[in-house]
């Protein structure tokens, strides 16, 4: 379990996985460590890294997690198909020696927590009810935004996290004051279209795949070539983000050598239906 616990440290560090490196300005909770809603205990030592690394892999916004358990004590469910992150703790493991004396040692074990961004019919604490943020101002550009609602996507400006619904057939993204350039905003705005595209309806490629699965990979590293496709078809430049998640996707998954002519046949079929 140490090891096991360490190799996913170091894999999130080699992947660049950096909660402070998101490209939408986060509220202030994100700055806090990661706390227990019921208890209202914080996590310590190598859990805070783990649930860290969890919720920048993921997304998530909330510094509140809960145990399966908690969540249903609190009348609440975690959502169909949300998998849990794993941290530890230690016990104690009493075991007699040979003169009748207990020898307490502390044993590694493991138990599952949900982030309060996976759950569902729980109150949420107004910290993260009412978010606050700076707002940074910046151009649009006309024909990228024409381009833009050409494609007749259901696009709704809200919340700090930026997604496609497959479900609802929609897009969510932060509000457009949130990113930190207009590079940025269009190159997130560009991301969720391409998955927007995997819609039965039209391009029908298998976007719903479990976090950490190849297919899932394949789905993400699509969205990022389609998007830096598209960005670049409508001459937008400036220092978006897509080549580092492009590397870290490639990184982790080295070992395909088919993976990257996949993933890129696929990006291009989909800038050519966003923008034909």
């Amino acid at each position: 379990m140490y090891q096991l616990v360490t190799d996913r440290v170091i894999a999130a560090l080699e992947q660049g996985v950096k909660p402070w490196s998101c490209p939408w300005e986060r509220s202030n909770q994100s700055t806090m460590l990661p706390m227990n809603l019921k208890t209202g205990a914080r996590y310590t030592g190598i859990n805070v890294l783990l649930l860290w690394s969890s919720a920048a892999e993921r997304g998530f916004t909330s510094p509140y997690w809960l145990t399966y358990k908690q969540a249903q004590e609190l009348g609440g469910n975690v959502v169909k198909g949300q998998k849990g992150t794993t941290i530890v703790f230690y016990t104690l493991w009493e075991k007699e020696d040979g003169d009748g004396k207990l020898d307490r040692i502390p044993m590694l074990k493991t138990f599952t927590v949900f982030n309060l961004d996976q759950l569902e019919n729980i109150d949420k604490p107004d910290l993260i009810s009412e978010p606050t943020y700076t707002k940074n101002e910046f151009n649009l550009l006309p024909h990228v935004e024409a381009a833009i609602e050409k494609t007749h996507a259901q696009i709704e400006y809200r919340g700090s996290r930026a997604f496609y619904s497959l479900g609802d057939d929609k897009i969510v993204i932060p509000n457009r004051d949130r990113f930190h350039s207009q590079s940025d905003l269009y190159a997130t705005i560009w991301h969720e279209l391409v998955h927007f595209t995997g819609h039965p309806s039209r391009l029908d490629r298998n976007i719903m795949n479990q976090f950490g699965s190849k297919d899932y990979a394949v789905e993400e590293l699509v969205a990022e070539l389609g998007a830096a496709f598209c960005c670049a078809d409508l001459g937008i430049i400036g220092e978006a983000q897509h080549e580092s998640y492009i590397a870290s996707w490639l990184h982790r998954l080295r070992n395909d050598k088919r993976f990257i002519f996949k993933a890129a046949s696929l990006a291009s079929k989909a800038h050519q239906f966003l923008l034909p």
